[in-house]
């Protein structure tokens, strides 16, 4: 009896415990770092991933690639997670952030192979990450939100690293144009809602220069009924979310006639109904009527009779944005229509033929809250790109307006950071010292992915890097992404918002300490015919 081994988990799941997991876990962080590496900075490169439905996806922007990435370690998967919750909350800086987060744990394999406890490493790490957001706010300027030109530098060096900084200044007038026209200021609270009301609209076709950013919106809709015009200036417009049919049962009907007219009778009640519901409409004199739903036949004649253009099927997502862009209200009933729900905002509707679609333009809007972007390009792998570039630019513009502050990008922020930690942790005393001055080294990764991508000299350039950042009001001195030279970031224009920044911090801290911390990991059943004594590594 005393020989014999407990098994206390079922013999299908397999367990790997202590050092091994740790140093797995660093080594897939790694291995995802790796992987986008080469994506920092104005000088990436470009990924082409193959998704398994046989899409092709190009891009250099960090979630997007992971995005596409299948991956079966558990570390690996929390990786990828990061850069999602970057892209959502920032929207910019989720290539760094999986840099920083990889490096963050490489630094710590060294203290776990001299036996240190993970804990104290993670104490030293939260230590250091306390002192790194308030570095960070000492070294940031404030910002003047309402000057246009600093606005558009601030954007230039986001798009700087994207495929679209060819077009940079036409990309930049346009996040900016489309930002500052959802934006919303109600009771001193500020909001600045891109993803409902900044619509992107990709139109294959045309040159890159011909996008633009409507005051107003468009909707990839024709009119229901072809005599119905196709030009309005000054229109009057009514939005509804109800049908313009006759309400059928939702399911199987049966209705017994024994009279012949009475099926007559049933006719003409469905046809009053809808003259009803049409004189309800027309009397408002509307010359526009966008519906969620769908319009029947003889809706269309009544409508058309009245002179009114009529546009069925409308996304609902589209049709809050018209609400927003001419002041209408959106009606659920069309025996609650009002005057004050008339739209009469917009200057001018038109229905243009682009290729072989037909869109339903409405612009000129006085005061829109709501835009259309419209972007045209070769093909669309190219449009999908510039749409994600300009996503980002939008996001820091938005950053920006609700946060203005400031800090110089191109690693100049991370030197100074790195500095100040390497000055703070001489006063330390005990065994913290250590990690909190390996952070400090792992912040380096930043300029030195810099300068690596862009061809340079990486020892050189980051010694010389160093020196300078020791000396007193060289703050602002980072890399240039292009040339791989050193410059002051002022000079050259390239800032970065302190919301951002803060947040790459935070989230990579936050991801390095969740995965130090695990020291076990016990996997589930495997398939009987599986190889049960196949690792779990990171499958790229």
């Amino acid at each position: 009896m005393m020989g014999r081994p407990v098994l206390v988990l079922s013999q299908n799941t397999k367990r790997e415990s202590g050092r091994k997991v740790q140093i797995g876990n660093i080594n897939a962080a790694k291995t995802i770092a790796d992987v986008i590496r080469t994506c920092l900075g104005p000088r990436a490169m470009m990924k082409m991933l193959l998704d398994p439905m046989g899409g092709v996806v190009m891009t250099n922007d960090g979630n997007a690639i992971l995005r596409e990435i299948q991956v079966q370690h558990p570390a690996a998967k929390s990786m990828i997670e990061i850069s999602r919750t970057q892209d959502e909350e920032v929207g910019d800086g989720t290539t760094s952030v999986i840099i920083l987060a990889g490096e963050m744990l490489a630094v710590a394999e060294q203290f776990l192979e001299q036996q240190m406890h993970p804990t104290v490493i993670i104490a030293a790490y939260r230590q250091a990450l306390e002192d790194m957001v308030t570095f960070l706010k000492d070294i940031s300027t404030p910002v003047d939100a309402n000057s246009r030109d600093l606005m558009l530098k601030i954007i230039n060096s986001a798009i700087n690293t994207k495929v679209i900084n060819r077009w940079a200044d036409l990309a930049c007038n346009m996040a900016l144009d489309a930002v500052k026209t959802v934006e919303l200021e109600e009771n001193g609270r500020k909001e600045i809602d891109i993803k409902q009301y900044a619509k992107v609209e990709k139109i294959p076709g045309g040159f890159i220069e011909d996008s633009c950013v409507l005051r107003g919106v468009m909707v990839n809709k024709d009119v229901t009924h072809p005599r119905m015009r196709r030009m309005i200036k000054n229109p009057r417009i009514v939005l509804l979310d109800c049908s313009l049919e006759y309400k059928k049962g939702e399911s199987q009907t049966d209705i017994e006639i024994t009279r012949e007219e009475d099926f007559a009778r049933i006719l003409q009640m469905e046809e009053e109904y809808i003259q009803q519901i049409c004189e309800d409409i027309i009397r408002l004199k509307p010359d526009l009527i966008f519906t969620e739903k769908g319009i029947s036949d003889l809706a269309q004649h009544y409508l058309m009779k009245a002179n009114i253009t009529a546009i069925r099927r409308v996304r609902k997502t589209d049709n809050n944005r018209i609400a927003r862009a001419c002041g209408a209200r959106i009606a659920s009933r069309t025996d609650e229509l009002r005057e004050e729900d008339v739209g009469t905002g917009a200057g001018q509707f038109e229905i243009k033929k682009i290729g072989d679609e037909y869109f339903t333009f409405i612009t000129e809007c006085k005061d829109p809250k709501a835009c259309t972007i419209i972007l045209r390009g070769a093909s669309k792998e190219i449009l999908a790109e510039v749409e994600r570039n300009l996503q980002d630019a939008m996001q820091v513009c938005r950053n920006v307006l609700l946060d203005p502050y400031l800090v110089p990008g191109g690693g100049a922020a991370e030197m100074a950071v790195s500095h100040l930690l390497t000055e703070r942790s001489k006063s330390m005393t005990g065994v913290e010292q250590w990690p909190y001055r390996a952070v400090a080294q792992a912040l380096e990764v930043i300029p030195r992915t810099l300068i690596q991508n862009c061809g340079a000299s990486t020892i050189r350039v980051l010694t010389s890097l160093r020196a300078k950042h020791t000396q007193e009001g060289s703050i602002s001195w980072g890399v240039n992404g292009e040339t791989g030279a050193l410059v002051d970031m002022k000079d050259l224009g390239i800032w970065e918002p302190l919301v951002v920044k803060a947040q790459t911090y935070k989230t990579a801290m936050e991801t390095a300490i969740l995965l130090l911390r695990i020291d076990d990991i016990v996997s589930g059943h495997k398939k009987k015919g599986d190889e049960s004594n196949k690792a779990p590594g990171a499958d790229n």
